[in-house]
């Protein structure tokens, strides 16, 4: 294994001003945004709704630091036959691969699940590298609930997402550690903060007990929020800082960076979340985004399938894209959505 090479990867994936689009979206997921907007899925709609965004030059050469990509994304080509990774890296990012086989229910644990995906990983891995994958991301899902999550829930997705980040490692390839901690549910913002404390320091563990060299990785995980059914708010100053505050106490300052998904919040509600945790600032890891519907959502909405609308698309994108570079920095400013509107 070389750390070095590792950690050169894992520093470029969250280098200031930039961030990760995740284009990850398995079938389902892709087939239920296009039915959104009236769209067949498609091979070849997949392929052409991804290449505009991986030939948005603006937004990949100026704010995107990488592109998660599904299986099927990793080995298509685009319409002059350009490989899509191809374009990834032309534009200066860095491909990276989806690599678990999804979540299914964790046996006698109702209402809770276990991602799989560990068998064969090795020589996927393997085959993933030689397609151009230089980082890979494996999602772990903990819900909130009456009596959940369980210790059993928590431990054994911990101890998956360490078995994959070692393989991954193994084979030269960054793993991006991604424990979720679900926003839906009626819980509060000190709830949230407590079970991502549990589920954070419960994967640091397994970490360090399957070796995993912290240099060469970088963190996914959600920010500390209230449940989308939840009647009392947070404020974004409450959600940045209680994120700031459980990170300092989980994370340690090896990490690279960290890579915030949005986790079902709005476009403006991830950036000024990720906007004012940068603003605050006194931490060792650099702050940044790993998106996919709230960078995602308004260029599939102007595209809508049709060609002609390509360009909006892109325009849409960019902006997005432009918003989280800011926020990554601690730039953005809400004046900048009303001028773009």
């Amino acid at each position: 294994m070389n750390l070095e090479q590792l950690n050169q990867t894992a520093e470029a994936m969250v280098r200031p001003g930039k961030g990760i689009l995740a284009a990850d979206e398995s079938s389902s997921t892709i087939q239920k945004r296009f039915d959104a907007i009236g769209v067949q899925s498609t091979a070849d709609n997949r392929r052409d709704y991804r290449e505009l965004l991986f030939r948005s030059s603006e937004a990949m050469k100026s704010y995107i630091s990488g592109v998660i990509l599904f299986d099927e994304t990793i080995r298509q080509q685009g319409r002059d036959g350009t490989p899509l990774v191809k374009l990834i890296e032309q534009a200066g990012a860095i491909p990276g691969i989806k690599v678990d086989a999804g979540a299914k229910p964790l046996p006698f644990c109702p209402g809770e699940t276990i991602t799989e995906g560990l068998d064969g990983l090795a020589g996927r891995l393997k085959e993933y590298h030689g397609l151009g994958a230089r980082f890979a991301k494996w999602r772990a899902v903990i819900d909130i609930g009456e009596g959940i999550p369980t210790w059993t829930a928590v431990k054994t997705n911990a101890h998956a997402l360490a078995r994959y980040a070692a393989l991954c490692q193994e084979a030269e390839i960054v793993p991006i550690v991604e424990p979720e901690v679900l926003m839906d549910g009626a819980h509060d913002l000190d709830r949230c903060a407590t079970v991502t404390e549990f589920v954070l320091k419960t994967v640091f563990q397994e970490l360090y007990e399957q070796r995993v060299l912290l240099e060469g990785t970088v963190l996914k995980p959600n920010m500390v929020v209230a449940g989308k059914k939840s009647a009392k708010r947070a404020s974004v100053d409450e959600v940045a800082e209680k994120t700031i505050a459980i990170l300092k106490r989980c994370v340690p300052a090896a990490v690279p960076g960290i890579a915030f998904l949005s986790g079902g919040q709005s476009d403006e509600e991830a950036t000024a979340h990720l906007d004012a945790m940068n603003r605050m600032g006194g931490f060792p890891w650099k702050l940044t985004f790993s998106y996919g519907r709230a960078l995602q959502a308004a260029p599939q909405k102007a595209w809508s399938g049709k060609s002609e609308n390509v360009a909006a698309a892109q325009r849409a994108f960019s902006h997005r894209a432009k918003m989280n570079g800011l926020a990554s920095l601690g730039q953005w400013k809400d004046d900048l959505e009303k001028k773009a509107a």
